[in-house]
């Protein structure tokens, strides 16, 4: 690890982790784990692990898929007020995903429940 990632671990930085991201997304992916883990810890919210979920699954959602799931689900944890993970639906999943809910939720645990956590009743 380089001292600039060592050091931002031993921080409480939310944006700061989100821009080491964002700024290293070709080089950091054997890195992932301790920011990730990093992120989950320091992130109240679960503002930036939505932002980061959406950035990493824009950038290539297959390649970043293990570390998407890990960063959605923390989100879905510590969003209360659902202030950012509806977002993550549409995001993640594509614009159409309202058209495909049941294969979805049929299919993918961490999409059925971020849709159980944004639609509690059900389908809108």
């Amino acid at each position: 690890m380089t001292e600039e990632l060592n050091s931002l671990l031993s921080g409480n930085d939310c944006m700061a982790t989100y821009e080491y991201i964002v700024n290293n997304v070709d080089s950091c992916h054997d890195d992932m784990e301790p920011i990730v883990e990093h992120l989950k810890r320091i992130d109240l919210t679960g503002q930036f692990l939505s932002s980061t979920a959406r950035f990493l699954a824009a950038v290539d959602r297959e390649h970043f898929n293990e570390w998407i799931t890990i960063l959605v689900e923390g989100a879905i944890d510590k969003d209360r007020e659902h202030r950012y993970i509806p977002s993550l639906l549409e995001s993640i999943w594509g614009r159409d995903y309202m058209e495909h809910v049941d294969e979805l939720r049929a299919s993918d645990d961490v999409f059925r429940r971020l849709y159980k956590r944004v639609y509690p009743a059900g389908v809108i």
